[in-house]
């Protein structure tokens, strides 16, 4: 389905307060739009522990084995220098960089998608399994609506790791941007927008050791007579700055060159309207299902003109995770 058609069928739902589950990709070129999506089980969800997945069988769990297979430092240096160079003539502040790791492992994306322990997971199948802990926007039956950009990460086994990130100039300046952005975006639909938790931290828990991630909370007042529009709202902030950059045009753009493909789902969006509030989740945590049956493991991180090429590669790497 076309996204445009999503965004269409995603209006008509919300006005008339009939449930649905949706997601956008990163290009927004493609979408996909279920009715009634607690009834049906071709696509598994749960959205903060609302959903259709089952409940998991009563055995014993396999041990599961998991490898990767990353890209060499040399071939994603070439990849930062593009980004740096757009940094370096102005062209963007902050943009995010993605790449694509080979992995292995023993079970299946469906096995994946229930045991993993995330807010918002989603299994499209033969496409890819997702388990994010990244919200997108949340708009409740009043019209408040939420996002929570997330950026900024570090190994939580490290020590004084909690005051480091919270001290690091590089992931602080990085923060401050998606923030400042992502309260623009906020404002081209709603009023009131403020910044109403700035720089929280969250504890992820994965089968390679725990993690911080650092994040904030930005709201705003949607008008009476848009409130239900969801798709519309949608189309005015994606993509979600968190997994683009600002200023995102350009920045876009940067990207494109220096990851050599599309994106496709990967950062794009998904979520769920219960017939009162909709929520939505950034689409990463992300591991793609090839035809040949082999798996992608999408991850990446923010670029600034402080970042180290070393370190953002180390980082892409720490995002290659199962959580459980």
């Amino acid at each position: 389905m076309q996204a445009n058609e999503t965004f269409r069928l995603m209006d008509e739902a919300g006005r008339s307060g009939r449930p649905f589950l949706f997601g956008i990709d990163f290009e927004m070129d493609e979408g996909f739009f279920v009715p009634d999506p607690l009834t049906q089980d071709d696509i598994l969800f749960e959205v903060r522990g609302i959903g259709n997945a089952p409940a998991p069988a009563a055995k014993k769990a396999v041990p599961v084995t998991f490898s990767s297979a990353p890209e060499s430092l040399t071939v994603y240096t070439r990849r930062f220098e593009r980004i740096r160079q757009a940094l370096m003539r102005g062209d963007s502040f902050l943009a995010n960089l993605t790449i694509a790791t080979p992995i292995e492992m023993n079970i299946g994306p469906d096995e994946v998608f229930r045991r993993s322990h995330a807010p918002y997971k989603i299994l499209l199948p033969g496409r890819f399994v997702c388990f994010s802990p990244e919200r997108f926007v949340h708009i409740n039956k009043e019209g408040l609506i939420s996002t929570n950009p997330m950026k900024g990460t570090i190994d939580a086994s490290l020590p004084d790791a909690a005051e480091y990130l919270l001290s690091d100039y590089k992931e602080t300046a990085e923060h401050h941007t998606i923030v400042d952005l992502l309260r623009n975006d906020l404002s081209r639909v709603a009023r009131h927008v403020r910044v109403a938790r700035f720089r929280y931290l969250d504890q992820l828990s994965t089968n390679r050791g725990d993690l911080l991630q650092m994040s904030s909370e930005i709201t705003g007042t949607l008008p009476n007579d848009k409130r239900q529009d969801f798709g519309s709202i949608l189309r005015e902030l994606l993509p979600a700055g968190s997994i683009s950059g600002a200023p995102k045009e350009a920045t876009l753009e940067a990207i494109r060159e220096a990851e050599g493909q599309k994106r496709g789902f990967y950062t794009g969006v998904f979520g769920y309207f219960d017939g009162e509030s909709f929520d939505s989740a950034v689409i990463i945590r992300y591991i793609e299902l090839l035809p040949d049956g082999s798996y992608l493991f999408r991850s990446g991180g923010g670029i600034t003109i402080n970042s180290q090429c070393a370190d953002e590669y180390n980082e892409t790497q720490q995002k290659v995770y199962l959580p459980f």
